[in-house]
């Protein structure tokens, strides 16, 4: 009777453990973005406010970013299927609660803008129109600051036999010499388009030994082979010098409603925005905390490094 008891438990046992879900920490993960019937209108939102509560206890809180994602650690271990209600919070968008259940899924909210009072019919919509990003990037420009001259002689005397006593013409036949010259650019430049060539002597029996001066640098080496009679070479190359300088560059930002987006290259500096105010162009600087005087801004950085912004119109400005 007890062995039957034993086994009958163990029974019920495995199978509450194997038909019942596992408890474990969990990690909600999802996105906050726009309510709108226009897929292209459901912008992301940022900074909103999220908890989750169960049995009106608050078990995990999180903030969505610029691109609207959010993850909320729950603070207890949770059965995979328990409800749990998820609370999204943001002073310009209507209350958002959402009953889930706790599981591997991404968790998607629709929140609804707070509808702003009308503006008195005195005060006209402000037309933001002709919207241009600008920004500046580092470029490294070279100028062609002169060039340098140099001469030298290979020593030699000709029709002496090699006897395998190095260095010699290149058949081995005639004793010959080996000579050569460098030149220094300059601290902070740089030698393009090096060359040397045999200006005098019985060049058609000399060769240039060295062409890795070829790669410039600030300095260049030559060395060259005579197996006649003394020759001379001379040596030039152009002298540049990188100049390191910003370039202005713009974009069309991209409009979807009442929001515009635009992205600029890691690298970009002077982030500004360009835009004509009731037909009055100005130019809006972004600044640290992306302050704009018609529009909300935000901004998030890819995996890249490519910075992407947005910003939507405040009540009582509009697009054309």
């Amino acid at each position: 009777m007890w062995t039957a008891t034993m086994v009958i438990a163990g029974l019920i046992i495995t199978a509450i453990l194997l038909t019942h879900p596992h408890a474990r920490p969990m990690t909600l993960q999802g996105a906050v973005i726009r309510q709108d019937a226009d897929p292209t209108k459901e912008l992301p939102l940022a900074d909103v406010d999220i908890e989750a509560l169960s049995n009106g206890a608050v078990i995990g809180k999180g903030k969505s970013d610029a691109s609207g994602l959010f993850t909320v650690i729950l603070r207890t271990r949770f059965w995979i299927g328990r409800s749990v209600m998820l609370r999204f919070r943001h002073g310009d968008y209507q209350p958002l609660d959402l009953k889930e259940f706790v599981g591997d899924k991404l968790y998607v909210a629709h929140m609804l803008p707070v509808p702003h009072e009308a503006k008195p019919a005195n005060r006209p919509m402000i037309t933001v129109s002709n919207v241009l990003a600008r920004y500046s990037i580092k470029t490294t420009n070279t100028v062609n600051v002169g060039s340098a001259v140099k001469t030298f002689e290979v020593v030699n005397t000709g029709n002496v036999p090699c006897r395998k006593q190095p260095p010699c013409s290149p058949d081995g036949q005639w004793k010959a010499a080996i000579g050569g010259a460098s030149l220094d650019a300059g601290e902070g430049n740089e030698f393009r388009n090096a060359r040397t060539s045999c200006i005098a002597g019985p060049c058609p029996f000399t060769k240039v030994e060295t062409e890795d001066f070829l790669q410039g640098g600030r300095e260049v080496n030559v060395s060259a082979r005579n197996w006649s009679d003394t020759a001379t070479f001379l040596l030039e190359a152009e002298v540049f010098r990188p100049m390191v300088s910003d370039m202005v560059r713009t974009s069309h930002p991209v409009k979807f409603g009442q929001a515009l987006n635009f992205t600029v290259p890691g690298s970009a500096e002077g982030v500004s925005i360009q835009a004509e105010i009731n037909g009055e162009t100005i130019t809006f600087p972004f600044g640290p905390n992306l302050y704009l005087s018609w529009a909300e801004c935000n901004s998030r950085v890819n995996k890249d490094q490519t910075k992407v912004y947005r910003c939507e119109l405040k009540p009582g400005y509009k697009f054309p």
